[in-house]
């Protein structure tokens, strides 16, 4: 199976809905977000942030993932990008902008590294709020998969 290219800084930024899914085998998206990590391959990078959203999903739908996520992270299979001082201001800025469709703290955080490092790919299966917002540093992102499957 081939990899997936990396962008400018050699990593992707993931999102938590991909990781999630690949996680849960009931989840409509597994399968594809498997595939698709598979191909990424190690390490997954995430913002910070997304790491409770995963451990709240998993709760919320009862699928114990915190504690493989944290194996993953001390095991080097995911790498966690703490925020700057920066992301939160671009953070803030783009839920002020984006508010009108409820784009979020984890979100926004997702797109704030992104932009840091300059990263053109994003993993995610909320196309509706990352096919919206225009990252600074080009005209969209490219998002995978290219069609969530929810």
């Amino acid at each position: 199976m081939r990899r997936m290219p990396r962008a400018a800084g050699g990593t992707m930024i993931t999102d938590t809905g991909v990781v999630y899914a690949s996680m849960d085998r009931s989840d409509p998206s597994h399968a594809a977000c498997v595939e698709l990590l598979q191909r990424i391959g190690d390490p997954l990078v995430i913002p910070s942030p997304v790491l409770i959203e995963l451990d709240w999903l998993g709760d919320a739908r009862g699928v114990p993932v915190l504690d493989v996520t944290l194996a993953s992270v001390e095991n080097g299979s995911i790498e966690v990008i703490d925020l700057s001082p920066t992301d939160y201001t671009r953070i803030r800025e783009l839920c002020r902008q984006y508010q009108d469709m409820g784009l979020g703290m984890v979100d926004a955080s997702v797109v704030a590294v992104a932009e840091r490092l300059g990263e053109e790919t994003i993993a995610t299966l909320d196309h509706r709020h990352f096919s919206v917002v225009r990252p600074r540093h080009l005209a969209s992102f490219t998002l995978v998969p290219d069609a969530p499957v929810r």
